[in-house]
C-alpha cells in the first residue's frame, strides 16, 4: 500500500488529496479567510443561557453565537474558570496545575443555569465548525491534539485508543504515560502510538504542555472579547500529523512556502522521511498530472460508478444521507443470484466507505444494499464495510442490517460537507452542444492567427484544451493536427485538461504563457 498526499494552492485556498496506490480517497480544502476552525480555542463571553436547552450561546465573533450545551462544559468546569481567573488577574503563575487545588466537579444532570451566566468570561473550543445556518459548537472541555496524543488540562484520566487491540501494548503504553503525565493532564493515546518508546511519547507530551503555556502567557494580557489565544496548527502540518505513516512514498506541492512547512514538520515527526517531499515545477497543473481532477469528476457526482458495470446512487436531505447499491448491467449466469448480489455489495462497501470520507458526509447514513437471503452472506457484508471504514479517523458507529436489509451510519461531522459539482452548464442557450466540428473551425481560426503573429515566432506551440476535442484532433490518420503541420509547417502538441469546459482551448508556448494571436 502505498499513500501519496498532493497539495495545490492557489490565492484563495489550498487543496489536499490523499491518494491510496494512486486512488483518491480523501480531499480537503483550507480557505485562507476560515476565520473558524476544529480545535481552535477563544477566550469569550456568553450573551445567554437557554434552560430549554440546556445551553448557552457564546460570542465568538461569528455572525451566529456558538453554542455551548450543558454536557460540554465538562466535569472539571468549576476548576477551569477558577484557574482562567486566577491566571488573568496575575495571581496564578503556575501554568501546569501542579500546586493548582481543584474545584468540586459539576453534576453530571445539572443545568446551564447554575454553571453560567449572562456576560461570564469562558474559555471555549471549537469542536464543529459553523455548518449552513448553524454558528461553531463550542466545548470548554479543553483539549490540545499531538501525533502521538491529546492532551486535556484539568482532568487526570489516561486512555488508551480502541483501535490499538494488542493488550500487551496498551499495558505498556499506559504504563509510560503515567510516568510522564503531569499531575492535572489527562492523555488520549492516539492509534500511531502503537510501538513507540518513552522518547518520543515524552518529546509530543512536551510540544503540546509548550502549546498550553504559550496559551496560558497570553490570557493577562487580552483586553477585549472574543480573542483567539490558540490556532489549529496549519491544515498541512494537521492533515499530516493525523494520517502520516510508514506508507507515505511521496508528498507533492506547488508552493515554495507550503514545501519547506511540510519538510520542517516531517523533520520534527519524521527525519528520515524528509526526502520524499517534492516540489512540483510542471507547466501541467498538479491536480491533473497526478489525476487527481478527472477522479473528482468521477467520483461527487449523484451517480458515481464502480467495477464490473456497478453504481451507487447518492441523495442528500435535510436529515439524513441515503445511498443505493445497483448492480446495472452486471450479469453472471455462472453463479447464482446471491453470490452476485454478495460480490456486488462487496464492491459497494469499500465505495462507500472511500465515498464519506472524500466527501465527508456525517450526520445519518442510511446505505440500501442488494438484498441478501443469506444470514452468513449479511454478517460478512457487516464485518467488510466495519473493517472498510477503520482507517476512518472521523468517529462513526455502524449498525447491522434491519429486517429490510438496510444498514445504518452515524458519522460525526465537524465541518461542511465537501460539495463539488460535476455538471457542467450547457454552452448554448437552445439546449444543444456545438458538433466537435464546429469548435474545430474556431481552433483553425485562431491558430492561423498564432501562426502568423511576428511575436510567437520560434515558439512551441501547446493547444490546452478538454479531453474529448484532444482525442477528436489526434484520432485517425491523417488527423486533424497532422493536416496542421502539412500546412503550417508547425508541429502543435495537445494537451487534454480534465479542468477545462467543454468550450474551453488555449495555445500556450512551453513556459505556459499564453500566445498572441
Amino acid at each position: 500500500m502505498n499513500k501519496e498526499l498532493i497539495i495545490r494552492s492557489n490565492s484563495s485556498a489550498v487543496d489536499f488529496a490523499l491518494l491510496k496506490d494512486g486512488k483518491l480517497i480523501e480531499l480537503n480544502k483550507e480557505v485562507e479567510n476560515n476565520k473558524f476552525s476544529v480545535g481552535d480555542i477563544y477566550v469569550a463571553k456568553t450573551r445567554k443561557s437557554m434552560a430549554g436547552l440546556n445551553a448557552a450561546f457564546v460570542n465568538v465573533g461569528h455572525e451566529k453565537d456558538g453554542f455551548l450545551h450543558y454536557h460540554d462544559l465538562g466535569p472539571r468546569f468549576p476548576s477551569m474558570m477558577k484557574f482562567l481567573k486566577q491566571i488573568s488577574t496575575g495571581k496564578q503563575k503556575d501554568y501546569f496545575l501542579k500546586n493548582f487545588r481543584f474545584e468540586e466537579d459539576i453534576p453530571k444532570d445539572g443545568n446551564i443555569e447554575s454553571a453560567v451566566k449572562s456576560q461570564q468570561t469562558l474559555l471555549v473550543q471549537v469542536v464543529k465548525e459553523p455548518i449552513s445556518t448553524k454558528g461553531p459548537r463550542l466545548s470548554s472541555e479543553i483539549s490540545l491534539a499531538g501525533r502521538f496524543m491529546v492532551v486535556m488540562p484539568f482532568s487526570d484520566r489516561v486512555s488508551i485508543s480502541q483501535k490499538i487491540e494488542d493488550r500487551a501494548e496498551k499495558s505498556r503504553l499506559k504504563r509510560l504515560v503515567q510516568s510522564i503525565r503531569p499531575k492535572g493532564f489527562g492523555i488520549i493515546i492516539r492509534t500511531v502510538a502503537e510501538g513507540q518508546k518513552v522518547a518520543e511519547l515524552d518529546a509530543d507530551l512536551q510540544g503540546l504542555l509548550k502549546r498550553w503555556r504559550n496559551l496560558c502567557q497570553q490570557l493577562p494580557r487580552i483586553d477585549k472579547h472574543p480573542t483567539k489565544v490558540l490556532s489549529e496548527i496549519n491544515r498541512s502540518s494537521s492533515i499530516l500529523r493525523d494520517v502520516f505513516d510508514d506508507s507515505f512514498k511521496g508528498i507533492y506541492t506547488d508552493d515554495p512556502q507550503l514545501h519547506e512547512e511540510v519538510k520542517d514538520y516531517l523533520a520534527a515527526i519524521a527525519p528520515k522521511k524528509q526526502s520524499i517531499v517534492k516540489l512540483y515545477k510542471d507547466r501541467l497543473p498538479i491536480f491533473e498530472k497526478y489525476g487527481v481532477d478527472r477522479q473528482i469528476k468521477t467520483a461527487f457526482g449523484q451517480t458515481v460508478s464502480m467495477q464490473k458495470g456497478a453504481y451507487l446512487v447518492i441523495e442528500h436531505t435535510e436529515a439524513l444521507h441515503v445511498i443505493d447499491v445497483n448492480s446495472g448491467n452486471r450479469s453472471n449466469k455462472s453463479r447464482s443470484q446471491e453470490d452476485t448480489a454478495l460480490e456486488v455489495n462487496m464492491i459497494a462497501a469499500s465505495e462507500i466507505a472511500r465515498q464519506l470520507r472524500l466527501r465527508d458526509m456525517g450526520g445519518i447514513i442510511v446505505v440500501d444494499f442488494i438484498d441478501l437471503n443469506s444470514g452468513e452472506n449479511r454478517r460478512k457484508l457487516f464485518e467488510h464495510l466495519r473493517d472498510e471504514m477503520k482507517e476512518d479517523r472521523t468517529k462513526h458507529k455502524i449498525l447491522p442490517p434491519s429486517k429490510f436489509g438496510l444498514i445504518q451510519i452515524t458519522r460525526q461531522r465537524v465541518r461542511p460537507e465537501m460539495n463539488i459539482k460535476t455538471k457542467e452548464r450547457n454552452p448554448n442557450h437552445n439546449g444543444e452542444v456545438e458538433a466537435p466540428i464546429v469548435l474545430i473551425d474556431k481552433i483553425n481560426a485562431e491558430l492561423n492567427k498564432v501562426v502568423k503573429h511576428k511575436q510567437n515566432k520560434g515558439q512551441r506551440i501547446n493547444l490546452h484544451l478538454h479531453p474529448f476535442i484532444a482525442a477528436y484532433l489526434t484520432k485517425g490518420f491523417p488527423s486533424i493536427r497532422f493536416k496542421w503541420w502539412l500546412e503550417h509547417k508547425k508541429w502543435v502538441r495537445v494537451v487534454p485538461r480534465n479542468a477545462y469546459l467543454y468550450l474551453d482551448f488555449r495555445f500556450l508556448n512551453n513556459s505556459g504563457k499564453r500566445l498572441r494571436n
